[in-house]
């Protein structure tokens, strides 16, 4: 989404790219860095302004700036100069591949005291974070909408444009005041892996822009169009702010006691699973028993359509869970895991005391495609807490199984789905 005149250039000599923002990934980065502590903000002395100026743009100009391209370039991906996978939303393995090279790329010469290659490697992650979470790359593959403007049939005056560039021009400011920049793990991978799931984040918050700029569009009405840009901006800002100060941390291997202390554990309900491959549930995770639906966070559907609080009967009585997954038979949820972070995953799993009473489930956890421990419980049956050990597994699975007769009674419960670290 970018929209200088060298990027215009290339537009017309290399259509296969995939430009993102343009010169609102300046105005992301620089808002993103004044949240920076001072002594990050010191650490990078003079490259703080060029990063910010410049290196930002490092992945959109491979092409016209050979120098630096060497920064956005990766060994296992030999020949591709542009790597698209820079610019558009991918899948989980990809993605993390890409995160975790480049932030370990950063790392490594901030401990090395190559501060100007650190930042280079530090705009090109920018640049990754900011292009996943704009309006414009939230419907990978079809970059120009030409889809989508079927459904939205636009104006005479729209309807020959392409509206890639339209949906993310702008000159605006970004602003996030006293916001306080977190860190996203103890090492490169732990870190690589939640700033995955936070750039999902950022990519829904994107598509719930998409649709009222286009309306903004049509309707000529350019402070509407920056009013939701926006909205995809400063969340950008957020997450890039995240994955900045995390690389200066772990780069000066100055890391705060209380936020290690926060990143002792993670529930994997706030992460969509790889099944959610375009980061919604597709149509083979849906399932008719107990009812047609899908799997479903902090909540389960009676019959389908009406939402409940978790709820599973325990031995001191029934209890509610703020944190939790529903789902159905058959359809199994698996989680990437990084590799090396978490020794431990708990869970309690059991049937809702109302809805599963006539149900039998059995409960399977898996890594790696190897059975870890597994329970067939009764509707009538307490909730049990099940807990597995984690060393080598890079592929956590949830797999429920009907083992019962009444299928329509099997409202089963994942609460409280914890990976903890020694």
């Amino acid at each position: 989404m970018h929209t200088h005149l060298h990027a215009a250039f290339l537009a017309l000599c290399l259509p296969v790219l995939a430009f993102g923002w343009g010169q609102p990934h300046l105005a992301i980065t620089r808002a993103a860095l004044e949240t920076l502590p001072e002594w990050q903000k010191t650490l990078l002395g003079n490259e703080l302004q060029a990063l910010g100026d410049r290196h930002c743009m490092i992945p959109d100009n491979v092409y016209s700036d050979r120098e630096n391209a060497r920064y956005a370039a990766m060994e296992s991906r030999p020949g591709e100069a542009y790597l698209q996978v820079l610019h558009l939303p991918t899948l989980q393995p990809d993605c993390l591949e890409v995160m975790t090279h480049f932030m370990n790329q950063a790392v490594t010469a901030l401990r090395e005291k190559r501060l100007g290659d650190a930042v280079r490697f530090m705009g090109t992650l920018c640049h990754q974070i900011e292009d996943y979470g704009s309006p414009s790359h939230t419907v990978p593959g079809d970059n120009m909408f030409t889809l989508l403007q079927q459904f939205l049939p636009p104006t005479d005056v729209m309807k020959d444009r392409l509206m890639h560039g339209p949906i993310e021009n702008g000159g605006f400011t970004v602003s996030i005041p006293g916001y306080r920049p977190q860190l996203l793990g103890t090492t490169v991978d732990e870190a690589a892996w939640r700033l995955m799931h936070r750039v999902h984040e950022g990519i829904l918050n994107a598509r719930s822009t998409t649709i009222p700029i286009i309306q903004a569009l049509y309707a000529d009405d350019a402070a509407a169009v920056t009013k939701h840009q926006l909205r995809a901006a400063v969340v950008d800002a957020q997450i890039v702010a995240d994955a900045m100060h995390t690389i200066l941390c772990l780069g000066t291997q100055k890391l705060d006691a209380g936020a290690v202390k926060t990143l002792q554990q993670a529930a994997i309900d706030a992460f969509l699973p790889l099944e959610a491959e375009k980061l919604y549930y597709p149509q083979t995770q849906f399932f008719s028993s107990p009812h047609w639906g899908h799997p479903r966070i902090g909540v389960i559907l009676a019959e389908g359509s009406r939402a409940m609080p978790l709820k599973l009967r325990l031995d001191e009585g029934s209890r509610e869970f703020s944190r939790g997954i529903s789902a159905g038979m058959g359809k199994p949820l698996t989680f990437i895991l990084p590799g090396g972070v978490f020794s431990r995953f708990t869970v309690i799993a059991g049937l809702h005391p109302e809805l599963g009473a006539r149900g039998r489930v059995e409960f399977a956890i898996l890594g790696d495609d190897k059975p870890l421990v597994s329970a067939t419980l009764n509707g009538t049956d307490p909730a049990r807490r099940l807990e597995c050990r984690l060393e080598g597994v890079t592929r956590l699975q949830l797999s429920l199984s009907s083992r019962g007769l009444d299928s329509k009674s099997n409202y089963a419960i994942w609460a409280e789905p914890m990976l903890i670290k020694p």
